[in-house]
């Protein structure tokens, strides 16, 4: 029967034996403080119109069509809205 290596076994040993730890390296790295992951980089920039988070009431089925259209249905409900309501500059 073969033996299982353990798990986070390093390729390496001897500490001289270790990779070079280059700006690459730390560009790519995962940053945590204790437990915690801390997020690198500053992330989207502000948007100059920032949207408001609200509550709306929907039929089921108006919900369940939109959500079926797929990632970024809440963007595209935006999208009607403003075309509804005359707000797309066309």
């Amino acid at each position: 029967m073969s033996r299982k290596n353990a798990a986070g076994v390093a390729d390496w040993v001897d500490p001289d034996d270790a990779p070079e730890l280059t700006e690459e390296f730390f560009d790519k790295a995962e940053a945590f403080k204790g437990d915690t992951f801390i997020r690198r980089g500053r992330g989207r920039p502000p948007s100059e119109t920032r949207k408001e988070l609200i509550s709306i009431r929907l039929d089921p089925e108006v919900l369940d069509r939109l959500r079926a259209s797929g990632p970024g249905w809440q963007s595209r409900v935006n999208g009607f809205l403003r075309q509804a309501l005359g707000l797309d500059g066309n």
